[in-house]
């Protein structure tokens, strides 16, 4: 395992992340709902490998993920950092309309009282302590950023979280969080379909020094193999909103799997996960590759992109490559 430090946080982490968003189950995640001891067996596999990175969120299943993990945390707490986020929640006491889903309606809020809310949430639901990162979910124009940052500093005095983040925002949301406290990562969208965004924002992060956290660089699965298509997802599902199965571009994906895809796997003697996770890393050398894990499998398949050293040519011939099948913004 490679590992790096979050920003000037100090806090040293594994590359390789393990992303709990999947374990939250409900109409995002349809087909699985983890039970405790099923998360149990992720983490020793995951400390067995040097995965010592964590991320969930309150809203990954309205709570459950957080609970799960927290359950499974038991006897285990001191091998792990765990990162969860705060500014959405479901509580019904302020705060801007997010979206109503599986029987509860979640508010955007970043005012102080709010986050300080968020994480006593958290700790009770995690039974835990104190969070090692905590991640504004969702940027927030509506309080200043001054307010944000200036209870984010009052739970570091507290011993409650020993640095912050942001997640779903835009390179100017950076400078501006940055004059007030230093910004250890910031949690965005990025893979070869959809690179624009992380483009936009290693820059910034450049200047800062902050890490850049990817989630999504295998599209959801759709990025692990060709018979990932072959799935059926209910409406609420995240994979049924995405537009790789929409038929031009499912279409285009499938040619490439075929003709540029297959035949770089067979080179190097990969996965296609590895593939495109090895294609990520090469993009941006303070990077952080967030990966849902749900089974033992797909976690040690993943550990095995960090010794695959991509040629230059074939890092261009992706990129090049699979420009008629990307697309700028995804709703996830």
């Amino acid at each position: 395992m490679k590992y790096q430090e979050l920003g000037k946080s100090g806090l040293k982490a594994s590359v390789v992340a393990f992303g709990g968003w999947g374990l939250g189950g409900g109409s995002v995640w349809s087909d699985m709902l983890p039970k405790v001891n099923e998360v149990e067996r992720l983490l020793d596999e995951a400390h067995e490998l040097g995965i010592n990175y964590i991320d969930t969120a309150p809203v990954y299943g309205t709570g459950q993920s957080e609970l799960v993990l927290g359950e499974a945390l038991k006897g285990r707490r001191d091998r792990f950092l765990i990162q969860s986020k705060c500014s959405l929640n479901w509580r019904g006491e302020g705060g801007n309309f997010h979206y109503a889903r599986d029987g509860a309606t979640v508010n955007n809020d970043t005012s102080a009282p709010a986050v300080k809310k968020d994480v006593e949430d958290i700790l009770r639901r995690m039974q835990l302590d104190y969070l090692d990162l905590l991640v504004v979910h969702y940027v927030c124009k509506s309080w200043p950023v001054e307010e944000t940052v200036s209870a984010f500093k009052d739970m570091i005095k507290e011993g409650k979280i020993r640095a912050f983040g942001l997640s779903n925002s835009q390179p100017a949301d950076l400078d501006e969080y940055q004059q007030y406290g230093d910004v250890a990562l910031v949690q965005e969208q990025y893979s070869l379909l959809a690179p624009y965004h992380g483009q936009d924002y290693f820059p910034t992060c450049d200047k800062y020094g902050t890490t850049f956290q990817v989630y999504g660089a295998l599209e959801e699965g759709y990025l692990t193999g060709p018979q990932s298509f072959d799935r059926t997802f209910e409406k609420g599902d995240i994979r049924a909103r995405l537009p790789w199965t929409e038929e031009a571009r499912r279409n285009e994906i499938l040619r490439l799997y075929r003709e540029v895809w297959t035949p770089l796997c067979e080179k190097y003697g990969c996965s296609y996960s590895n593939l495109f996770q090895a294609f990520t890393l090469s993009q941006y050398p303070n990077l952080s590759l967030l990966t849902g894990f749900r089974r033992v499998e797909s976690m040690r398949d993943t550990v095995k992109c960090l010794d695959l050293k991509l040629e230059d040519a074939d890092i261009r011939l992706l990129a090049e490559t699979a420009k008629p099948a990307q697309v700028r913004v995804l709703d996830k």
